[in-house]
């Protein structure tokens, strides 16, 4: 008898899983054989995936959510398509579009709409993740032209900054014994100097 499996992919280790999960329970398909993995759809190089492909065997049948979970780009989707049904000749139920799913129309225009929906969606699919990457430099290149800053706060000038700066800058002692004094590597000091100037504190 043919197995029934199901596949998982969110992107990062934050996402949650929750919304493909639920539409593969739906399908009855048995927990130990839902595979989920929760890395980049980059690559292929994932171990659950992997698992999955070694354990598939022909006329098996493998759930997934939508098209994009098998990989964000075009090629990719399109490449994992293919050994998936044609080298591992297992069919495929793709949730969010009832147009492929391999069981029906296996005859050659069965094939030819399956294939001319795939070719579609893998497009979509890539273009969204441009979108959607645009978007976000978009937005962040925005919010750094009104000031927004990212990433952790500098942590407070030591006590005897202001002292070791001026020093240093009027030649009294180098940068390096300045950079000691405050506790810091010399290029965090100069870094953190150009930091003091700009702010023009006293």
């Amino acid at each position: 008898m043919p197995n029934i499996y199901g596949y998982i992919r969110v992107s990062t280790k934050e996402q949650n899983e929750d919304r493909q999960l639920i539409a593969l329970r739906a399908m009855d398909i048995p927990e130990k054989n839902i595979y989920m993995g929760k890395q980049s759809g980059k690559d292929f190089n994932r171990p659950q995936y992997k698992k999955l492909i070694k354990k598939l065997r022909p006329e098996d049948l493998l759930y997934i959510k939508s098209i994009d979970r098998l990989g964000r780009n075009y090629e990719e989707i399109q490449s994992q398509w293919k050994l998936l049904t044609k080298e591992r000749r297992v069919d495929i139920v793709v949730l969010d579009m009832p147009l492929l799913d391999t069981r029906r129309g296996k005859d050659l225009v069965g094939t030819f709409l399956s294939d001319v929906v795939l070719q579609v969606l893998s497009f979509v699919a890539e273009n969204e993740r441009v979108n959607i990457r645009q978007r976000q430099a978009e937005g962040i290149a925005a919010a750094k032209a009104r000031g927004v800053r990212f990433g952790r706060p500098p942590r407070p000038l030591p006590e005897n900054y202001r002292s070791a700066y001026q020093r240093w800058k009027a030649g009294a002692i180098t940068g390096t014994a300045a950079a000691k004094e405050c506790g810091m590597p010399l290029s965090t000091f100069r870094y953190r100097a150009e930091i003091y100037e700009k702010a023009k504190l006293p």
